[in-house]
């Protein structure tokens, strides 16, 4: 009797387990190390590049099970579902480094987000004095919102919209036709 394949949503699972298990790991190494790395657009950087080579991994693993060839539409469900399970292991992880390990981190982490985005915005020619209080406290309030367990989900919520198109993105790299089936 022949195996059967695993649907995209089976195969999925312990990618989707081992890449925001990994993510968790870089997050509480980079926090140990500095947790001003946090906040770091470097740091963002090499997590997405990491990210993006587990991904096309497991997804080429998974294809080699399928016989070597996967249509796009199962290219992007793996890709989509693995990219979920992962983000939300890392939001529990998260969450249990803002609010039970170190609550005072998001404080921290807010502050260097301010500071960045007043740097960013000089880059830019944008005198940061030259603004109206209300739009620094705005900018500020902003910063330290994101850090809270409801700015945590909501940013969640629409980073959905960022995993599908990171998904359609890894599932144009994954998707392999069989040509033998052309006329």
């Amino acid at each position: 009797m022949e195996e059967q394949a695993q649907t995209p949503f089976q195969a999925a699972v312990t990618p989707g387990i081992t890449m925001g298990l990994a993510a968790l790991a870089i997050t509480y190494i980079a926090y140990f190390i500095d947790s001003s790395l946090l906040a770091s657009g470097y740091f963002a950087l090499v997590s997405l590049v990491i990210f993006f080579g587990l991904v096309i991994y497991f997804g080429t693993q998974y294809r080699k099970e399928l016989g070597g060839f996967m249509s796009f539409g199962t290219a992007f469900n793996f890709s989509f579902i693995s990219i979920v399970i992962s983000g939300i292991i890392s939001l529990v992880g998260m969450l249990l480094l803002f609010h039970v390990i170190d609550p005072s981190l998001p404080e921290v982490l807010a502050d260097i987000t301010f500071e960045n985005s007043l740097k960013m915005m000089e880059s830019f020619g944008q005198n940061p004095d030259s603004l109206p209080t209300e739009a620094l406290d705005n900018i500020r309030a902003q910063s330290e919102g994101s850090f809270t367990l409801a700015g945590q989900i909501k940013n969640f919520g629409f980073g959905l919209i960022g995993y599908a198109i990171i998904a359609l993105i890894l599932a144009a790299i994954l998707k392999k036709r069989d040509k033998s089936l052309d006329y």
